[in-house]
């Protein structure tokens, strides 16, 4: 199936390797769909995208938002990274920040750039994220037993997980939590905010690709 190409504009997601990422998550997507025996429209109706979106991320013609692709994942049953993971492999894997591969939200206010493909031999995933000044970005819950691991690189940062008290976060801080109840995050400065975070999942939804 041929690709239909996106043009740049001030989108900040928008660049040569989130292309490139936008056309691995349209043939993962393809697959993993043939593979569950689901229909597009099966899958708008557990996943709450809309069909036209869905078509317009399978076919290459769109890219998806973070959101976009949790919701895809939970109705699907696979790990968040199956969806991006590119098909490549070799010794060295060279991930360039000159071109990152970023997922952001509707808004752009939240960029995720993956730092290393999904690998069901390995059931982690690990990404770069930034946080727009004052923004707060709430998350779905995950999968049964995800959890999330984060390191605070630059700014301070508010987590609150389910009904767990908020944790705020300094550079250099640290946390782990339970990602399988309804999350947020906030950057609470007026300087964009970032970490680094490790995605875990239980044995049973790892072995899902």
């Amino acid at each position: 199936m041929s690709r239909l190409r996106r043009s740049s504009d001030s989108d900040p997601t928008r660049n040569e390797g989130s292309e490139r990422l936008a056309d691995t998550v349209a043939q993962r997507l393809g697959r993993l769909i043939a593979r569950k025996g689901r229909t597009l429209e099966r899958l708008a109706e557990l996943s709450g995208v809309e069909l036209d979106e869905l078509r317009s991320i399978e076919s290459g013609a769109k890219a998806p938002t973070i959101a976009h692709l949790w919701r895809i994942a939970n109705a699907i049953g696979v790990p968040f990274g199956s969806l991006v993971a590119s098909q490549e492999r070799s010794g060295v894997l060279v991930m360039r920040k000159a071109s990152p591969r970023l997922i952001g939200s509707q808004d752009g206010n939240f960029l995720s750039r993956p730092l290393f493909p999904y690998d069901s031999a390995r059931p982690v995933e690990f990404y770069e994220v930034t946080i727009a000044p004052l923004h707060q970005e709430r998350a779905e819950a995950h999968a049964p037993g995800a959890k999330e691991t984060l390191v605070v690189a630059q700014g301070e940062i508010e987590i609150i997980a389910g009904r767990e008290p908020p944790v705020t976060l300094a550079t250099g801080d640290a946390v782990d939590f339970l990602a399988d109840v309804p999350h947020s995050y906030r950057n609470l400065g007026e300087t964009p905010a970032s970490f680094f975070l490790v995605m875990s999942y239980a044995p049973a939804e790892a072995g899902e690709a």
